[in-house]
């Protein structure tokens, strides 16, 4: 098993985010860009060697087997092409470590805190986190995270000095306010497999969001690149141009309309930074009560003091983005069985979804 938790554990595909402005989750953001981690220019005096043996006399606490794992998921380039195990490097060649996420050095100290673990095995975990739980350790969150939570229930830890090319557990992550499933990996295999499946969009992955309208269709499909919003460092947006950005797809279907809200089923084909709440909020539905989107203020409704009234009690009883990460499907690492993973919908969502079916269908209601 994988001893160690670092910044191989860093949410797959993040966008670059410069330190101190860094979010505190984003969904996964599979951008299919790849980030070097180790670099080395074979010495003049070098004798050739296979690659694969040639980075384990190079990489500290990193065995063969490791370096095996990687090059089979063709996260090892020499002079800029994939190489494989028997490639044979010379004096001149450089030899790149390239993963599809940035790196990360964090200490990650074990806490006892409770999982709601759906599935387990010995390859991996399928955890349902709940709104509120921070993913990652990182600027403003060094606690109480679902990573220090991993690190008890593993039973391992990251000291300060620990070596960065330790393989950890962490293969995706979500947003703090989102409520949904995650998988982790507990094998250096399956870390490596899992995340050669998100970075070419094989895994099934479905949300369910309330927006704020009543949208027309009742299915359709969001296009629209998403990169940083040049007057908000915090946001991110659709540049429909198609120059800036990263290609970005949303489908959607909608589950039941209130009038004023709706509530759609989300299927991710790419996963960039905070998709489904920046698709949204482009088309004139972002999510309720979204604050960082514009959902956390009534954007649909009457004027009358009663129904201002109705939505603050909304806002109350979901105090956050209204979104779930219901679905999640890939294949099992070691098996390659497809694994299919459904979570209900947290309560408070639930209680929401039952006050605008009230408040929609006129009965009373505060």
């Amino acid at each position: 098993m994988a001893g160690y938790i670092n910044d191989w554990d860093k949410e797959l595909f993040e966008d670059d985010i410069p330190e101190g402005e860094r979010f505190d989750e984003a969904e996964e953001s599979d951008d299919r860009t790849m980030f070097e981690h180790f670099r080395f220019e074979i010495d003049k005096g070098q004798s050739p060697m296979r690659v694969d043996k040639y980075l384990s006399t190079h990489m500290d606490n990193t065995s063969r087997h490791r370096i095996q794992l990687a090059i089979k998921q063709e996260y090892v380039r020499v002079n800029d092409r994939t190489a494989k195990a028997n490639c044979i490097v010379r004096p001149g060649d450089v030899v790149t470590f390239v993963m599809p996420y940035q790196r990360r050095g964090l200490e990650i100290l074990p806490e006892n805190i409770p999982l709601d673990i759906v599935y387990e095995d010995d390859a991996l975990m399928v955890i349902n986190k709940p709104a509120g739980m921070v993913v990652h350790p990182g600027h403003g969150h060094f606690s109480g995270t679902l990573v220090n939570a991993l690190a008890f229930h593993l039973g391992i830890s990251q000291g300060p000095d620990a070596e960065d090319e330790r393989m950890g557990v962490l293969v995706h992550r979500i947003d703090k306010d989102t409520s949904g499933l995650l998988v982790v990996a507990k094998t250096d295999e399956a870390q490596l497999n899992l995340a050669k499946q998100f970075f070419v969009h094989s895994i099934d992955r479905i949300y369910i969001a309330i927006v704020w309208g009543n949208i027309k269709e009742d299915e359709g499909t969001i296009t629209g690149n998403i990169g940083r919003d040049p007057s908000d460092r915090m946001r991110f947006k659709v540049f429909p141009d198609g120059e800036q950005g990263k290609h970005a797809v949303t489908h959607f279907r909608v589950l039941e309309r209130f009038g004023y809200v709706t509530v759609v089923e989300c299927r991710l084909e790419t996963g960039r930074t905070h998709q489904i709440r920046v698709h949204f909020n482009y088309i004139g539905h972002p999510l309720f009560n979204d604050e960082r989107y514009d959902g956390a203020e009534i954007k649909k409704g009457t004027i009358y003091a009663k129904y201002r009234q109705f939505i603050e009690n909304c806002f109350k009883i979901l105090p956050r983005q209204a979104l779930h990460a219901k679905t999640l499907g890939f294949l099992h690492p070691d098996s390659g069985e497809h694994l299919l993973f459904d979570s209900p919908l947290p309560d408070d969502m639930r209680e929401l979804i039952e006050k605008w079916r009230k408040y929609s269908s006129g009965m009373p209601t505060v």
